[in-house]
């Protein structure tokens, strides 16, 4: 009898370090994945307009969920994981809030919205940011601003863009990489300058 309660606290003790050796995992990619975001997850959340102690508040309750949600799994890219909770917060935050800003309402009539139609709330999101990007894209280089539209837009290949631009499909690829850097830069407040040049 004493082999079987000793094999169980053995097997108890093995369960209770897998969990802590867990829980240490989660600290750990906490640390060095996630926290290093807070500079462009601050940012986002200013850009949608939320202010100062609002963003704190925002970035405690994003990080729970997020550590939370890792305690089932480890997400694959930690980036899209944490901007898509923030994304989730701010839309579950105007649902409670229930206020639907005047521009929202502006124009419904026009949009000729159907009964399935998203709501308000994910109406002005998608329009502020439809918003910020042609600001942004106004703020790029032309010659980038038309290949990362024929890319994103129209969905053509390199080869295809370099074809309708005119130009070698190596410097297609240059105005995409210049191009998506400055937008990162407008949008999230990233760093534009290429990595390995001063």
């Amino acid at each position: 009898m004493a082999d079987i309660s000793q094999s169980g606290q053995e097997n108890a003790g093995q369960r209770g370090q897998k969990v802590n050796d867990r829980l240490a995992d989660i600290r750990a990619w906490f640390v060095q994945d996630v926290l290093p975001l807070e500079a462009v997850l601050t940012g986002f959340l200013r850009n949608n307009r939320q202010s100062s102690t609002d963003v704190a508040d925002l970035l405690q309750e994003i990080y729970v969920r997020v550590y939370e949600a890792a305690q089932a799994e480890l997400p694959a890219s930690t980036k899209a994981f944490v901007f898509t909770i923030a994304h989730n917060l701010l839309v579950d935050r105007v649902r409670r809030e229930k206020v639907v800003p005047l521009s929202t309402v502006e124009n419904l009539e026009a949009l000729g919205i159907a009964v399935d139609a998203p709501g308000p709330d994910e109406t002005t999101i998608a329009r502020e940011e439809l918003s910020r990007v042609q600001v942004a894209l106004d703020h790029i280089s032309p010659r980038s601003r038309e290949a990362i539209l024929l890319r994103q837009v129209e969905g053509l290949s390199r080869r295809e863009i370099a074809t309708r631009m005119g130009i070698a499909e190596k410097t297609v690829k240059r105005h995409l990489s210049l191009g998506v850097r400055a937008l990162a830069a407008i949008l999230y407040g990233e760093s534009s300058k290429p990595r390995g040049k001063p």
